[in-house]
């Protein structure tokens, strides 16, 4: 056991990673190795894992996802005292009439000096959110007008769509009275236009494979009319993703001229965004605050700092661990994952049995409980999360030192692993390489790490390095994750993994319409990423934002952060 004073000095190293030395760590003359930093993260996390189990409850009561009943109820389970319980009720409640006005300062991270407004590049949080508070899609993932509700394809810009028997046509009808915020009335030409930007022979839009399978979009009166090679019943969900934004008729997409709820004021890439309310918006029901600021904090550390000084008033991804303050916490388990790509063309990671070795010397139990604090569930090298409708429960890989060892010779590899990780990957991504490094060694795996800079990580080390740190949101559907990530000629497949049979068998599962015979194509899609993949997936973690006492409006997604990249156009400012 550790000394209650050699964990409060460790608090101080695990709060200030400035001060960690990469092997050990010194504190008030406390010396510390790796075991001890875990046992340090999994004790703080139990002492802090009721309250926030009581800001989640205040947060689905205030977003209306949860009766006063069942607060006061669940709220006494937790140990909470019935009158501090029902005084935070009352609050909840009196904020539930939104407010119109204020400067909504948001700080989020993902952000890097090569972004851009094109929808075509969106890679990370900055983008996406500053994005969407430009653009809007023709559908959105969304709970409708229950924020219980499983989150589902809802009209945005088409009020509604239709698909012709087999599923290979589908007609969009089109929202009227729309227009850009240049004035420009929303048109069928517009929304051609803007799905093409995508599938062009020199695009390099990430949404391009997405829209492989289209073999034409054409305009009809107030309507679009998409067919496909063959047939897709997730059309609609394919066409939420947030790249295929809608802008005008041979718009460049980089002035950021869209149908948003709010209208670019100032971009500064890698640094800041600055929008205005759009009063022309097609959403009554959205877009309350008169302007945006949407800051760049790559930071988990600072990002936090910053929505407890006061300087902002909403972040996302916030890393449980570093918690000290008093603030509104909003979670939602989701489909979305940690993970460390491997590259499959790249020698010694081109062999199965090594990339076996490292999926068996991981110990996921333990970075579930130390990094996330328990704040998801572990994972399987599938990508694809026991919510979606096709998931297949292979058996949990466990952590095997015996079998990575057995792997690992068949390899044939002797030498040591660069693992190249930041924070600026996820938060904690650190924090689980050092857990890899320890579970791996005792597998007889030497694990180097390579720690890298947060700033500019998604440009010059994710894709570029053999081995490194990455996450990914989960997807609507599971033929949507395979096509964004596994795909062969995906723009993102980040660990070049590639079999001819998964492709044909990916295009053959979205266009079958038995229901079971999908099941069991996309289960044998799972197996097979699970198996052969680059991809090592130890963890889902639950989507964590936080906001201000003075923030009102927030409903959390299981699709994405920030309700679904969305929050500015939904939230409001108590005072």
């Amino acid at each position: 056991m550790l000394l209650r004073q050699q964990l409060d000095a460790l608090l101080v190293a695990i709060r200030d990673p400035a001060a960690r030395n990469p092997d050990r760590f010194c504190m008030n003359y406390y010396y510390f190795d790796a075991n001890d930093f875990v046992a340090a993260l999994a004790l703080i996390g139990e002492e802090q894992k009721k309250m926030h189990e009581w800001e989640k409850l205040k947060t689905m009561l205030a977003a209306g996802s949860l009766s006063r009943r069942d607060f006061l109820r669940m709220s006494t389970a937790l140990g909470i005292s019935t009158a501090l319980a029902g005084t935070a009720s009352k609050v909840a409640n009196a904020a539930a009439e939104p407010k119109r006005g204020g400067h909504l300062v948001v700080g989020v991270n993902g952000a890097g000096p090569k972004d851009s407004l094109d929808p075509a590049t969106y890679t990370a949080a900055h983008t996406q959110i500053t994005g969407l508070q430009l653009y809007s899609t023709l559908v959105e993932f969304d709970v409708g007008a229950d924020p219980r509700a499983t989150p589902s394809p809802q009209p945005s810009l088409a009020e509604s769509w239709e698909a012709k028997p087999g599923a290979k046509e589908w007609v969009f009808k089109l929202r009227k009275g729309v227009t850009f915020h240049n004035g420009k009335s929303l048109t069928p030409a517009d929304v051609v236009y803007s799905l093409n930007h995508h599938r062009g022979a020199d695009s390099m839009s990430s949404a391009k494979v997405l829209l492989r399978p289209v073999s034409e979009i054409k305009a009809g009166k107030n309507e679009v009319i998409i067919k496909l090679e063959s047939g897709n019943v997730d059309l609609p969900s394919l066409l939420a993703d947030y790249h295929l934004c809608i802008g005008p008729d041979g718009s460049s997409f980089t002035d950021g001229i869209g149908t948003g709820a709010f209208i670019l004021e100032n971009f500064e890439p890698g640094v800041r965004a600055i929008t205005k309310r759009n009063p022309n918006f097609f959403r009554k029901n959205r877009g309350f605050v008169d302007s945006v600021e949407t800051l760049a904090i790559n930071d988990p550390v600072l990002r936090l700092n910053a929505l407890t000084d006061g300087s902002v008033h909403l972040i996302n991804s916030v890393d449980i661990k570093y918690l000290t303050s008093d603030v509104d916490l909003y979670e939602v388990a989701s489909a979305s994952h940690y993970c460390f790509p491997m590259r499959c063309d790249v020698a010694p990671f081109d062999d199965k049995d090594l990339r076996l070795a490292l999926k068996y010397a991981i110990d996921r139990q333990a970075m579930l409980k130390t990094v996330l604090l328990s704040h998801g569930r572990v994972g399987n090298d599938n990508p694809i999360a026991p919510s979606d409708a096709f998931y297949s429960g292979i058996p949990q890989r466990p952590y095997d030192p015996e079998k990575a060892k057995f792997h690992l010779k068949k390899s044939g590899y002797a030498g040591a692993l660069v693992l190249s990780v930041s924070d600026g990957a996820f938060s904690g991504a650190v924090d689980c390489a050092r857990i890899f490094q320890v579970s791996a060694g005792r597998a007889g795996i030497k694990l180097q790490l390579d720690i890298v800079p947060a700033e500019g990580y998604w440009d010059n080390v994710w894709m570029k390095r053999p081995f490194c740190a990455s996450y990914w949101y989960g997807r609507s559907t599971a033929d949507l994750m395979f096509s964004v990530v596994y795909q062969s000629d995906a723009t993102w497949n980040e660990t070049r993994w590639k079999r001819p049979d998964f492709d044909k068998l990916l295009v053959a599962a979205r266009a079958e319409l038995d229901t079971a015979k999908r099941r069991q194509m996309y289960g044998d899609l799972q197996m097979m990423v699970h198996d052969d993949g680059g991809e090592i997936i130890p963890m889902f973690f639950n989507m964590i934002d936080a906001g201000s006492k003075d923030l009102r409006g927030f409903v959390p997604l299981s699709t994405f952060e920030m309700s679904g990249f969305r929050a500015p156009e939904k939230v409001w400012l108590e005072t």
